[in-house]
């Protein structure tokens, strides 16, 4: 009775060992597609090059993706899905009560590090070959995004009409886009300044706006 106890409860444990060790390979995969996504760029990025910077033959690649544009999907659903609860953590109610360059802070100091920590986000958000599918989710994403602060920036704005509060938002968006490049393009010991320029000039903008409210 004891051995066949013991060998009945086997299937239960290996699964979950296998499961494990795949887990974890999944994560090896992306992290280096990521890598190599930053390094060569997504269209010039080949299954085989992901699996040399994974230190792992192609055909184990194969053995969970079956080609270079189901791990661009794969990856860009996990850096959505950190973006939107990064976004969500962002804008809280209790930083929309802060005045407004502490209010800036808050809000772009964690997406300005998510980017940074995150650089594969921006090649497979921006780039035109990228799969359909993760530019759809991206652009629902940031439709929802604008559609958000536009319904913030009403609140603070009740009497402002609708066309002016799209036009706002979306100025806003396009400056800290702009700096958000310059930031990521700059040198590390420059990126503390070009932060702070961005902050600057999105200050500058919306004081008049919302600075007083």
């Amino acid at each position: 009775m004891p051995e066949e106890k013991s060998s009945g409860s086997e299937p239960a444990v290996k699964p979950r060992r296998r499961q494990a060790r795949g887990e974890r390979r999944i994560a090896q995969l992306l992290e280096a597609a990521a890598h190599v996504f930053c390094t060569t760029g997504y269209t010039a990025a080949s299954t085989n090059s992901i699996a040399r910077e994974a230190g792992v033959s192609p055909g184990t690649l194969y053995q969970f993706f079956p080609n270079k544009e189901a791990i661009a999907i794969e990856l860009g659903d996990q850096l959505i899905t950190r973006w939107r609860t990064t976004y969500g953590e962002a804008f809280t109610q209790t930083h929309l009560e802060l005045p407004l360059d502490e209010l800036l802070d808050a809000v772009l100091d964690p997406l300005i590090q998510f980017n940074y920590e995150n650089p594969a986000f921006g090649v497979l958000m921006q780039g035109s070959d990228i799969p359909g599918k993760v530019t759809l989710e991206h652009e629902s994403l940031h439709s929802s995004a604008l559609t958000r602060v536009e319904e913030i920036l009403s609140g603070y704005l009740p009497d402002a009409e609708e066309a002016d509060i799209r036009r706002i938002v979306r100025t806003s968006f396009s400056i800290f886009k702009g700096g958000l490049d310059l930031i990521l393009a700059a040198e590390p010991d420059e990126r503390d300044a070009y932060t702070a320029e961005l902050k600057t000039v999105l200050h500058r903008y919306l004081d008049p706006l919302i600075g007083h409210r």
